[in-house]
């Protein structure tokens, strides 16, 4: 055995008794010839004693009082002695051991650590490359270690309340087909089959509706997806892991009943803010696109947006009203309170939106004590044009409200940004608190403008509201695009933690869906050959979902950066630049795979 006891184990129960502890060395300390070294397992810290005066302590020799009182910090020691008290003056009441420590009377060293590259006894802000290059010893420092324990805990939790509710576990493949829609796939070439390719799954999609349709009443899996898509803050590259769900003869309602009350009670036991009620608020697509200028809305900020166009369309101001008449749409977003800031709040906040954000300007009126309009938009408004702005807006004395006019999706995603920029520049965000939300409705096509014709929006799989009927009255693409479906996002504090639909289980509704984007039956069967084998045979109504692990514990964890809860993550630019991947490969792998590199 090299341990009786980890390093967060012994307690003041423990004095006088004879133990042996491993660990790291995480710190050392000199106090006149007492040494004193903080040991550091994956558990805690154990304060060690020894020291060369014969009359304090004396029980190593002195090659080894020599070896301990100069090894390298993150060396692994194994030490055996006896659990004495703490001096009263020197108890740690911050952590478990903090009442006793062990007086050293052998050691072994186990491994000499070199020069480290970066410090892992203290919190401080290292290069990633440098962190991720040397991941091994970036986990090693607490707040790493922590949101890793974090992580397994949290899935440990999931894992148990889905058993729970009554969910099977089952895995699917890692090797599939590549689909035509949705992200970019991973492609893994096949020996076996020259010049063929597998896929590794961007979700387990297809898979788990087959789960359904093959008679397990209620699927889940924390399961990997792969993409290669560009990193993001709220989004690795290359791999992220997910709470795939998939239940038969459900409605929308039925996976929200499921989702909401573990998303309650899984935010509730590991962290300290306060939750939101159950149910959480559902929002229309079209009115989150208006109201918040997202469809990842945070709630946290009460800036709501509003459409004015109308008010502009007979205004004075000729720069709007010329734009609304060719079609162009004007959105106002209120600041509260900013009326009382100087001018250079209002200058700032143009520049930004300018050199930000891409707009093309950012207009504003704000509002003195006394009710007056002050501003460059104001002149060319009449006073019932500006009360009926105040009313829309609801808009006091001391505030301010800023005005984007754009196209109807440009003017949105502005009007978006600046709510969120408000937001943070006048400290209305509210802090401590999740705030959840369902967003609903989604469009079930969208205009490819690359390719002049409507697509799928979301996702190709998902029922059409009204089903094939749906479809079949809509004669043109114009009342196509306002055809909504059975599609929808959980978000929580602005960021989407999963999409999820209820399925098509129609085939002639999914050849129609297909149809509509001038795609034909065959195309259909020669990519989804699986799906449309098995919904021939009998297919019950069903529905899903699938978090993202990776977004649920960033946001627990309180993390601005998804690779901060991911054990081995890959950097922004899709390199793993500890083991590093990926890597040019021998000629005779390549010809294995008949693949030859061109250059």
């Amino acid at each position: 055995m090299h341990r009786t006891h980890h390093c967060g184990q012994l307690t003041s129960a423990d004095i006088g008794k004879s133990v042996k502890v491993s660990g790291w060395v995480h710190k050392r300390r000199d106090h006149g010839g007492v040494l004193f070294i903080d040991l550091r397992d994956g558990y805690g810290i154990t304060q060690l004693v020894t020291s060369q005066h014969e009359k304090v302590i004396n029980y190593l020799s002195a090659e080894d009082y020599e070896i301990i009182s100069h090894i390298n910090y993150e060396s692994v020691i194994c030490v055996s002695g006896k659990v004495v008290r703490r001096s009263d003056d020197t108890i740690n009441s911050s952590i478990p051991t903090g009442e006793i420590e062990v007086v050293v009377e052998k050691l072994e060293v186990f491994s000499k650590a070199a020069q480290l590259p970066f410090n892992v006894n203290i919190e401080q802000n290292f290069p990633e490359h440098l962190r991720l290059k040397y991941r091994f010893l970036d986990l090693r420092r607490q707040q790493m270690h922590d949101n890793i324990l974090l992580r397994n805990n949290i899935i440990k939790f999931i894992r148990m309340k889905m058993w729970e509710y009554g969910f099977s576990e089952f895995q699917t493949p890692i090797l599939t087909a590549s689909s035509p829609e949705g992200a970019r796939d991973f492609l893994v070439p096949s020996r076996l089959h020259p010049g063929c390719f597998y896929a590794l799954p961007q979700a387990p999609q297809q898979f788990k509706q087959l789960l359904m349709i093959s008679g397990f009443d209620k699927y889940f899996q924390i399961a990997p997806a792969f993409r290669d898509e560009d990193a993001r803050a709220d989004r690795a590259p290359g791999e992220f892991y997910q709470l795939d769900v998939e239940m038969s003869f459900v409605e929308q309602e039925d996976v929200f009943s499921l989702i909401e009350p573990l998303m309650h009670s899984l935010f509730t036991k590991f962290s300290n803010y306060t939750v939101s009620k159950m149910p959480f608020p559902r929002i229309k697509y079209s009115d989150a696109m208006l109201k918040y200028g997202t469809d990842k809305p945070d709630l946290r900020n009460s800036i709501e947006i509003s459409d004015v166009s109308h008010i502009f369309k007979d205004s004075g101001f000729a720069i709007f009203s010329d734009a609304v008449k060719k079609g162009a749409y004007v959105r106002l977003i209120p600041a509260p309170g900013a009326s009382a800031l100087s001018r250079g709040f209002f200058d700032k906040m143009t520049l930004h939106a300018q050199k930000e954000f891409g707009a093309k300007g950012l207009a504003y009126i704000s509002f003195a004590q006394d009710g007056s309009a002050k501003g460059p938009v104001a002149k060319f408004l009449n006073q019932d044009q500006i009360s009926e702005l105040r009313r829309i807006g609801n808009i006091g004395n001391d505030d301010a409200m800023f005005f984007i006019c754009d196209k109807e999706g440009v003017a949105s995603k502005l009007s978006g940004l600046v709510r969120t920029k408000l937001g943070e520049e006048l400290s209305i965000i509210e802090k401590g608190i999740y705030k959840f939300c369902w967003i609903v409705d989604f469009p079930f096509y969208e205009w490819n403008e690359d390719e002049k014709r409507i697509d799928f929006s979301h996702n190709p799989f998902s029922m059409p509201q009204g089903g094939i009927s749906a479809l079949i009255n809509a004669r043109s693409d114009e009342d196509r695009l306002k055809i909504s479906a059975f599609q929808y996002d959980i978000v929580c504090n602005g960021i989407e933690l999963s999409s999820g639909a209820i399925r098509n289980h129609c085939l002639d509704t999914l050849y129609k869906a297909f149809e509509l984007t001038g795609k034909s039956n065959e195309f259909v069967q020669t990519n989804f050959s699986g799906m449309v084998k098995a919904l021939t045979y009998g297919v019950p109504p069903h529905g899903g979902i699938a978090p993202g692990i990776d977004r649920i514990v960033m946001l627990i964890a309180n993390e601005p950066n998804i690779r901060e809860v991911i054990a081995f993550p890959l950097n922004q630019n899709a390199e793993d630049l500890l083991m590093n991947a990926p890597s040019v490969v021998s000629e005779k792998q390549l010809k294995e795979l008949h693949i030859k590199i061109l250059s």
